[in-house]
């Protein structure tokens, strides 16, 4: 029996199905981008909000930052990149949930 769910073809349909996706992640980058360039300098934050609800954070992130976006056990499962655009998983945050429930079991 042969596995289909891999191989050449199965890798060209699903980076297919990526690219509308790819470039709305690329229009929305360059959508923010031009927003900040458009305020007077002194007062482009370069983190905020695009298209109504896309955040973005294109400020140089610290160590400190990438952990607290990505491994935070008290926060909430989907958060805002640390560095670009749209949202992540916490992942401390779903360790902590699948502790959770494992422990109420």
């Amino acid at each position: 029996m042969t596995d289909t769910t891999t191989g050449p073809g199965n890798k060209q349909r699903r980076s297919k199905a990526m690219r509308p996706l790819k470039l709305l992640v690329a229009a929305l980058a360059i959508a923010a981008v031009i927003k900040e360039l458009r305020m007077p300098k002194d007062q482009r934050s370069w983190h905020g909000v695009v298209a109504g609800f896309v955040p973005y954070d294109f400020r140089m992130p610290t160590i400190d930052k990438i952990k607290s976006v990505n491994w935070n056990p008290d926060g909430a499962i989907i958060v805002n990149r640390a560095f670009g655009v749209g949202w992540t998983i916490n992942a401390g945050a779903v360790v902590a949930k699948v502790r959770a429930m494992a422990a109420a079991r």
